[in-house]
């Protein structure tokens, strides 16, 4: 069993109940567990992965509904440190497919900035194989200190990091901010993921429009081994030093998107740690999206190692494109 640790935001999410309404006029919501970090760590433990969540959440009811929701899954959370006086951020998301999937985040003093380094996250880090985090924890102090510092850890103990951009504009003053955070993490991340705007946020200041294959090269050359590049319906692209890849997408009727990038973020590090050729872990990862995009929600959506197997023998990804 994989041993991965975790680090980021664990959320609170509200989807409408009302199918093509504005979010606007909604008045029904279901509750459930978010966050991008806490998404992928439900998918990597229904995938039979070893996975501890590090973060920091309210120390209230929401707080404590969602522990008990990765405890459910299996998640360890004994890492998870609770704090007073600080919200769990909250993403409210209409549903109106296949297209409109409007997000109203609250994220004012959020909780998961709150994370602090102790002994324990070292201990846990220099005994995993995988080390996942994303760019939101790099938003403020003192999680931005202890998210560097646990990936600058994770690699010199020789564990891969995985290093998700999550960009959320309701996180940072600016495009800018999250671009410079995620450039100085560049040294310490193995693999890095991102849709084609987060790649845009990696570009150097002044740099004159660089394409998105030659903002991964830079990244490449700047310490990162591997720039995944997400493309929705048109699949995935791998960028390494030596080589490119692109896996196309499966077709499916799409009832929501909202967690997709957090499904093929658990598809992809799952058949890594199996020692899958990156071919079939990219095809992991479209798969595992493919799997969330049919339903409404982002952790319920993770599909079992189980389901998993069973869509990708009985489905096939677009034909590649010419």
């Amino acid at each position: 069993m994989h041993r991965i640790v975790v680090l980021g935001r664990i959320g609170y999410d509200l989807y409408s109940e009302e199918r093509h309404v504005p979010l606007h006029r909604v008045r029904r919501f279901r509750c459930g567990l978010g966050g991008s970090s806490a998404n992928i760590a439900v998918g990597l433990a229904r995938l039979g992965c070893k996975v501890r969540m590090v973060a920091a959440t309210s120390g209230d009811a929401i707080g404590k509904f969602l522990l008990s929701v990765l405890a459910d899954e299996q998640v360890d959370t004994s890492l998870v440190q609770f704090i007073q006086g600080h919200n769990t951020s909250l993403c409210l998301t209409e549903v109106s497919p296949p297209h409109s999937f409007e997000q109203v985040f609250y994220r004012a003093n959020p909780v998961d900035a709150c994370l602090s380094w102790n002994d324990a996250i070292g201990q846990a880090l220099g005994e995993c194989f995988f080390f996942v985090t994303n760019g939101t924890s790099l938003c403020a102090h003192p999680s931005r200190e202890t998210t560097l510092r646990a990936l600058r850890l994770s690699k010199e103990s020789g564990a891969t990091t995985v290093f998700d951009v999550d960009y959320r504009a309701s996180s940072w003053n600016s495009p800018a901010d999250a671009g410079a955070a995620a450039r100085a993490a560049r040294p310490w991340i193995d693999v890095l993921i991102a849709n084609a705007e987060e790649i845009r946020l990696l570009a150097a200041p002044g740099s004159s429009r660089p394409s998105e294959a030659e903002i991964a090269a830079e990244a490449i050359a700047n310490g990162v081994k591997l720039v995944i590049w997400k493309q929705g319906a048109d699949g995935a692209i791998a960028v390494a030093r030596d080589r490119q890849v692109h896996v196309p997408a499966f077709p499916v009727t799409v009832t929501s998107t909202i967690g997709a990038g957090d499904g093929f973020a658990a598809g992809f590090v799952f058949a890594q740690a199996e020692g899958k050729p990156l071919e079939e872990s990219l095809l992991y990862g479209n798969a595992c999206a493919a799997c969330v995009v049919q339903q409404v929600g982002c952790s319920e959506a993770m599909p079992t190692l189980p389901e998993l197997l069973r869509f990708m023998r009985e489905n096939s990804p677009s034909p590649a494109k010419k």
